[in-house]
């Protein structure tokens, strides 16, 4: 088992040591969470190389947002909410003197022996033995598994900067994966199996202003829940000792909503000093339900809207908590083509859902609300283990293109969007056929797609550029324009073969003439 250096040689606070990189103007700093929010006000943004270690950080900052504002506070009215909220966006910066109180008041030690920063210190006596630190970093091979890309073995495991194990660390807390992992003993109970963070595979949009200040206070969700106990929703650092949690646990506004769900439970062990994290522990945090010996006594779990994420509904489902489902993230797909998510309001007949801190953007003063942009956060992950490629994008100032300030253009935009997916479905359709046509290939699934994938790569970019321009003439016919960026990109893919053979100019042709049939409008079904 891993031994840890004396007490007195690890040191490193959440709070007080730089771990956060941020940026102001073309200058790059680290700072800890206390500078961030002192200095939040001349702060443009956080510039964390790991789009998903920003989005988790962007949850525990909001959180602590509501402590130190006191727009925690779940009693306020809707209207009460929103003065304060304006309150504190005119003050221009945090309280100093709140920040000092907040920050003083808990523990931020990420080493401390009994209450490590979102940590928990009984994974030594209640694991066998650690994880390793090669488990711990995304990226390394662990294990049995081959070292393809990377130096890293199990006799070369290297020590990670305590700053950037920070970082990982909320990467595990909310997008971590599911399966085996280190078995862990509770209660006389070992199991070595682990659920899937709360935000896996998932594409999450943050309101972002002119500074951090104004970034952290716009994307505040408003409370919208049940009446909870005063004192009973808290953040993991703010209680009084960690512990593993059933899924049952009431899931409260804002502590728990934003920073209290992980599935993972996780031990850091440093180096010496505190300066570099040299293994770590890695297993389940939540217990796992056990099975209703009577289906009638089976409850459904709390159905938990992250304010970041959007959803869309999927009818066929019998069980009221599976027909909403979070959009999942997609390294191939453009921001733009969620536009219509975005800007459209909640509609009962709707088969998406925008995020609801969307909800709360109206409220904002009116030159914030001009200015706010959109940070989006995306990591393309399957269900389980298999992670494949992390992005990040911002919009251009939207909010004035939403349903409730611009209906028109919010309808044109969504009528864009659906007719670029439709345009794409399309495309693959009479492509396939196309090929199949001109090779007499057929059932083959491999040959059938070779024409249909590359023409829906060169398709996307092409779209995109009609959209944008579809946008700033409101009269153009979108369908014809979507239909001819289709045509182009299957010419291009198709022009060797064309050339070549006269099948493959006819099947094309015969395809082309197929893009610009029309079909009657349907709802639209996103398209990789």
């Amino acid at each position: 088992m891993p031994q840890l250096p004396p007490p007195a040689l690890v040191a490193f606070s959440a709070a007080d040591d730089p771990w956060i990189d941020t940026r102001t103007g073309p200058h790059y700093s680290q700072r800890g969470l206390r500078d961030l929010f002192l200095n939040a006000h001349i702060i443009d943004d956080l510039a964390l190389t790991h789009p998903p270690a920003a989005s988790a950080l962007l949850r525990i900052a909001i959180a602590i947002t509501a402590r130190i504002t006191g727009l925690d506070d779940a009693e306020l009215t809707a209207s009460q909410w929103n003065a304060l909220r304006r309150t504190r966006l005119e003050r221009g910066r945090f309280d100093p003197d709140a920040v000092h109180a907040y920050f003083d008041r808990h523990a931020w030690g990420v080493f401390d022996l009994a209450r490590p920063w979102l940590q928990e210190p009984a994974l030594r006596t209640q694991c066998d033995h650690s994880s390793g630190i090669n488990a711990f970093v995304p990226g390394r091979p662990a294990g049995n598994n081959l070292a393809w890309f990377s130096p890293h073995g199990h006799h070369t495991a290297e020590p990670v900067p305590t700053a950037e194990a920070l970082q990982i660390l909320l990467i595990h807390h909310y997008y971590g994966r599911s399966g085996q992992c280190t078995p862990r003993t509770v209660d006389g109970i070992t199991t070595g199996a682990k659920n899937s963070g709360p935000l896996r595979s998932s594409v999450s949009f943050h309101p972002l202003g002119r500074t951090l200040h104004e970034t952290l206070l716009a994307g505040l969700p408003a409370f919208t829940g049940d009446e909870q106990l005063p004192g009973a929703d808290a953040c993991p650092w703010e209680e009084a000792a960690p512990s593993p949690q059933t899924p049952s646990s009431l899931v409260t506004w804002p502590g728990r909503l934003l920073t209290g769900q992980s599935q993972h439970a996780i031990l850091l062990i440093p180096g010496s000093g505190g300066s570099t994290v040299t293994d770590a522990y890695l297993t389940w945090a939540t217990k796992e339900p056990k099975e209703a010996e009577d289906a009638e006594e089976a409850k459904e779990p709390e159905i938990i809207t992250d304010p970041y994420l959007s959803y869309r509904f999927i009818t066929e489902r019998k069980s009221v908590t599976r027909r909403r489902t979070k959009n999942r993230a997609d390294a191939s797909r453009a921001w733009w083509r969620e536009l219509d998510t975005l800007v459209l309001a909640p509609d009962e007949h709707g088969t998406y859902v925008r995020p609801a801190v969307f909800d709360t953007l109206n409220d904002l003063p009116e030159d914030l609300r001009r200015r706010l942009r959109i940070r989006v956060h995306g990591f393309d992950q399957d269900g389980q283990a298999v992670d494949r490629q992390w992005y990040t994008a911002i919009t251009p100032p939207l909010l004035n293109w939403t349903q409730e300030h611009d209906p028109a253009k919010a309808q044109r935009i969504a009528e864009c969007c659906r007719e670029a997916e439709q345009t794409a479905q399309r495309l693959a359709t009479v492509t396939k056929k196309a090929w199949k046509t001109a090779t007499h290939s057929g059932t083959s699934k491999t040959s059938t797609i070779t024409w249909a994938n590359k023409a829906l790569a060169w398709y996307w970019p092409k779209a995109e550029t009609v959209f944008w321009r579809l946008l700033a003439e409101p009269e153009a016919d979108a369908p014809t324009a979507f239909a001819a960026a289709a045509a182009k990109a299957l010419r291009e893919v198709t022009e060797t073969a064309r050339i070549r053979h006269n099948s493959a100019a006819h099947a094309v042709a015969l395809a082309i003439t197929g893009l610009y049939r029309r079909r009657r409008p349907s709802a639209p079904r996103k398209t990789s």
